[in-house]
């Protein structure tokens, strides 16, 4: 099994690739496709992982699934029924892109781990909070979120203070 590390679709225009995820230009809508690609510490690494890319997009779309009443810009999964224009990687694209609506970026991501580790921890012994919200007395390192503000691969990502957001995020 190899990795699908990068990918160069035929009759289809590349707009963005990040660290993880490309996004090709199919009109009036978007093909997101997932790499195997590793991205650790704002570092793409090497070799990729064979099928992560299909893991990715299946976890995504388990939530969506179960988020129906949440907008979002999922508008097809199936590769079967992507444009003409992708049916020639039909069998690429199946289980790792999706066809998504156009929509402006909201740069930033969530980190949910098992554990409180890096800045959070540090952060936590330091003032009993992350990202602005009192956790209680005397946890030892254990599951966490923590918010990156500018999910840009060229650049390392700033820490989020609060996880209140923008009040157009608070919805």
């Amino acid at each position: 099994m190899t990795a699908v590390t990068e990918t160069r679709l035929p009759g289809l225009r590349l707009v963005r690739r990040g660290k993880v995820r490309e996004l090709y230009d199919l009109g009036d809508t978007l093909l997101l496709v997932a790499t195997d690609r590793i991205s650790a510490f704002d570092c793409v690494l090497t070799p990729g992982i064979p099928d992560k890319g299909r893991v990715l997009t299946s976890l995504s779309n388990f939530w969506f699934e179960r988020f129906v009443d949440v907008e979002n810009h999922l508008l097809e999964k199936d590769a079967g029924r992507f444009p003409e224009v992708a049916a020639a990687s039909k069998d690429l694209l199946a289980g790792r892109a999706v066809v998504v609506k156009k929509a402006a970026v909201i740069p930033f991501e969530c980190v949910a781990r098992g554990y409180l580790a890096g800045s959070g921890w540090t952060d936590y012994v330091r003032s009993g909070e992350i990202c602005g919200v009192r956790l209680p007395a005397g946890l030892w390192p254990r599951p966490g979120i923590r918010g990156h503000a500018g999910a840009d691969p060229r650049r390392h990502e700033a820490r989020v203070r609060t996880l209140r957001g923008p009040a157009s995020l608070d919805r």
